[in-house]
């Protein structure tokens, strides 16, 4: 029998309309969502199928049963509990007792605009790989809880400054979490869900070149071809791999492009335009130059130096 295909969401709002709901959102639904679930989940017990999410997801579940389950790991939901999760995770979930559970949502474009454009540098754990459902006591979770009604209540409000209050009122949201949970967070001591990205563009990266040397590609991959390849945002996947590497994909993408040209003019007797065609450069002139800048000498005083 064919294994059916996960399906793969951008926003909350697309993967509400696919499941059949329709809560009311406010402002634009793609960048900032913020509701009880009561609201949504009339019948119980629901049971979502297995997506991938390409949004940031917080929840406060202050009165409520469930479960839910990212990648492989499965965890309960009860009374006083707090996670989140980011984009490019599998998530299923089931909800069999909703009473009071705040749901989140958000994109990286409205941390960015609203928050701080160098997010990540502040609040790396947003990054985190994995993050277990967390049981808090009663006083912690009423903290968490009069942030998140306040900028629920700025939500729904019409007020001219509406998102530039949430993005204020978010930043202490963010720094009450990293307060109890993240103090000592570090992303690159992390090794599970952001590494596998790292790793499988790694993989990508390695064989796209080695096909260009081998001549069984004519054309270079792009920013937005890594990230299709792992149905994640180019943003969202520049962003993982810059805080894991410490390089950006551009970089990844120069050096190779440098090693493989160094080596086929090592190591073979292509012509300097057959090397720039084989690399996917389209004019010649433009790998010259490219070569040059790059690696501070011409391609042909390289091969007669090598």
């Amino acid at each position: 029998m064919k294994k059916e295909k996960i399906k793969v969401f951008d926003t909350l709002f697309d993967q509400y309309q696919d499941m059949g709901l329709s809560p009311v959102f406010h402002g634009k639904e793609s960048n900032f969502t913020i509701f009880n679930l009561k609201e949504v989940f009339l019948e119980l017990p629901f049971h979502a199928e297995t997506s991938r999410l390409n949004f940031f997801v917080f929840n406060f579940t202050k009165q409520g049963h469930g479960t839910y389950t990212i990648d492989e790991e499965q965890y309960e939901i009860k009374p006083n509990c707090f996670y989140f999760t980011n984009p490019g995770h599998y998530r299923s979930y089931t909800w069999t007792e909703i009473e009071n559970v705040m749901l989140v949502t958000f994109s990286e474009a409205f941390l960015k605009e609203h928050v701080h454009p160098q997010i990540f540098d502040q609040f790396p754990f947003l990054l985190a790989e994995n993050f277990p459902v967390r049981n808090l006591d009663e006083e912690v979770f009423a903290e968490f809880e009069r942030i998140y009604t306040q900028i629920h209540k700025e939500y729904v409000s019409r007020s001219p400054y509406r998102n530039q209050l949430i993005g204020h009122l978010f930043v202490v949201l963010l720094l009450k979490i990293k307060e109890y949970f993240w103090e000592d967070y570090n992303p690159i001591n992390e090794g599970n869900r952001s590494s596998q990205i790292v790793k499988k563009f790694r993989r990508l990266l390695d064989q796209h070149y080695r096909d260009l040397s081998a001549g069984k590609a004519d054309s270079i991959l792009h920013i937005q071809d890594y990230a299709d390849d792992q149905n994640l945002h180019p943003n969202y996947l520049s962003t993982v791999i810059k805080t894991k590497t410490g390089k950006s994909i551009g970089t990844w993408i120069m050096e190779k492009n440098m090693a493989e040209a160094k080596s086929l003019l090592q190591h073979t007797e292509l012509s300097i335009k057959e090397i720039a065609y084989r690399l996917g450069f389209s004019d010649p002139a433009h790998f010259s130059g490219y070569f040059r800048k790059n690696a501070g000498v011409t391609a042909l005083a390289y091969r007669k130096g090598s």
